[in-house]
């Protein structure tokens, strides 16, 4: 694309210098170092440095334009012996920025699919998975960016990243991709960075999810209603583009009745909807409160659930395989979106029975020992509460959980991480979980004050590892036959953060191997 018909996608800039403005433009980029020849640069200012700082390196490296919000940085650029006739201009916002121009090089794809968005502390993952098995059953081609995988058409691979959301070039070069690949249906997990940073700007949303919400990512957002809010943006998208030509079912929002928070998305909805004149169905779920999609005589085993799903257009029985009750929520949101493609109900039941399990959600690991290891992701307070709350009438013996708290993340989760513990478990140990550049000592202690309020004692109730992989070799030398570990935290991800390194770490094949050491001795 030609730079001037890019610039085009900025309705409100300020050009501080006009270089080649029939350059070719073929990236937009917010790291100098994968600047090259023809892209342009978005200086995004983040946690630890400001790409106000790399606008000479991004120069050199090929940059045709630089874009950015610092007037000053921006006017020392153009002055300097760096610059090379490159097109600066300034902006309010750098990340609405990144993401109008990187929707507008890609042709704004989501307006090619129907796009399904998911947000809420918990849940988003298992949704996803069950939304795209059902897509499958129903031979609706899908793709998926999510916290574990991306998948486009039949090609899917893992999401090696810590980010869920990933930043707007990549978010938009993957619909372009499932464009191209003739995907009809966009899955797409938004957390809350991903609203509240604009990553997610751009997506063209034809239904919308609220999971549920509790206490998470506060570090970022300050406050639970900063956090809130940052959710209810995905709800003001909605409505904000009209209604797509090949999309035969009205704009849908689909909320978790049983949520405290769920007014506040629907008011969200319905007012974001006048504002925007357009036209949006609500649709509820719910297990404890009436709603449009409920179950019934729900039961739950270690393997997993039975439940009768009782809809606007008939009852069906249901078999997941997913154990945990939390799981009836997220095959009910699922449910409303199976309703709103207005697919037959046994091509619903089909697709959501398909789904075997998630990677790094309630995985059973098993090498031969006598008693269960069990990962999951569970990283908030609330999370952990109810994996071992699952686990409680499932464990025979001692429940051990072992798990620890995020550096550079919300550090008033942490003694509630270590009382959820102490309420719910036997024993536990608390260990790393990327602690970045904090003192990994520190993060245990934080988390030791929530159990020795319970009056559980370090030695007796619960220790403290730095090692995460003696951590797991501790737990499992300790578990007794028809005991229950638990190891909590990390779930499907690929590496853990020390400092500023992430080493690589699956936490599976770590359990593997020191349940093999174990068992050999």
């Amino acid at each position: 694309m030609k730079l001037a018909e890019l610039l085009q996608a900025l309705p409100v800039k300020e050009i501080l210098a006009a270089g080649d403005l029939e350059a070719e433009v073929k990236a937009v980029v917010y790291d100098s170092r994968h600047a090259r020849k023809n892209s342009l640069f978005v200086a995004i200012p983040g946690l630890h440095t400001d790409g106000h700082k790399y606008l000479a390196g991004a120069a050199k490296h090929g940059a045709v334009a630089v874009v950015g919000s610092d007037t000053e940085k921006l006017d020392e650029f153009v002055a300097s012996a760096h610059y090379e006739n490159q097109t600066v201009v300034r902006v309010e916002n750098e990340r609405v920025a990144l993401a109008q121009l990187a929707a507008a090089l890609y042709g704004y794809p989501a307006r090619q699919l129907g796009v399904i968005g998911l947000t809420g502390t918990d849940g988003k993952t298992t949704t996803s998975f069950l939304i795209c098995g059902m897509l499958e059953v129903a031979n609706l081609s899908n793709g998926l960016i999510g916290t574990v995988d991306f998948k486009i058409g039949a090609k899917r691979w893992p999401h090696g990243e810590h980010q869920t959301t990933p930043e707007a070039p990549e978010i938009q070069d993957l619909l372009h991709q499932m464009v191209k690949a003739k995907v009809q249906y966009a899955v797409l997990e938004s957390t809350s960075h991903g609203l509240a940073l604009h990553r997610v700007d751009n997506c063209a949303y034809d239904i919308v999810i609220f999971t549920n919400l509790t206490r998470d990512h506060l570090e970022f957002h300050g406050t639970l209603d900063n956090y809130r809010q940052a959710k209810g943006l995905l709800f003001e998208a909605l409505s904000q583009e009209n209604p797509k030509p090949f999309i035969n079912f009205p704009k849908t929002a689909i909320i978790n009745q049983d949520d405290l928070n769920a007014p506040f998305f629907v008011s969200r909805t319905l007012e974001a909807a006048v504002v925007n004149n357009q036209a949006v169905r609500l649709m509820t779920y719910a297990v404890k409160s009436t709603a449009d999609v409920t179950a019934r005589d729900i039961s739950s085993t270690a393997t997993g659930l039975h439940y009768t799903a009782c809809t606007p257009r008939g009852n069906f029985e249901l078999d997941l395989k997913l154990p945990g009750d939390f799981n009836v929520y997220n095959s009910l949101a699922a449910i409303c979106v199976g309703l709103t493609l207005e697919l037959d109900l046994e091509v619903i039941r089909q697709g959501l029975e398909s789904v075997a399990g998630v990677p790094g959600r309630m995985e059973t690991i098993q090498a031969g020992q006598d008693f269960a290891v069990i990962v999951d992701f569970a990283h908030t307070p609330d999370a952990l509460t109810k994996v071992l709350k699952v686990l409680r009438p499932l464990t025979k013996g001692k429940l051990i959980a072992v798990f620890g708290a995020a550096g550079e993340r919300d550090t008033s989760k942490r003694p509630l991480m270590g009382e959820a513990a102490a309420m719910f478990s036997d024993f536990a140990i608390f260990t790393n979980e990327d602690p970045r550049q904090e003192n990994a000592a520190q993060i245990l202690d934080e988390i030791a004050v929530g159990a020795m309020q319970l009056d559980w004692h370090e030695g007796e109730h619960f220790l403290k590892m730095v090692d995460r992989q003696v951590a797991i070799e501790t737990a499992f030398a300790r578990a007794e036959a028809g005991d229950t570990v638990l190891l909590a935290g990390k779930g499907h991800e690929q590496s853990i953060i020390i400092g500023t390194q992430a080493t690589p770490w699956d936490e599976r094949e770590q359990a593997r191997q020191a349940l093999e050491k174990i068992l050999n001795q």
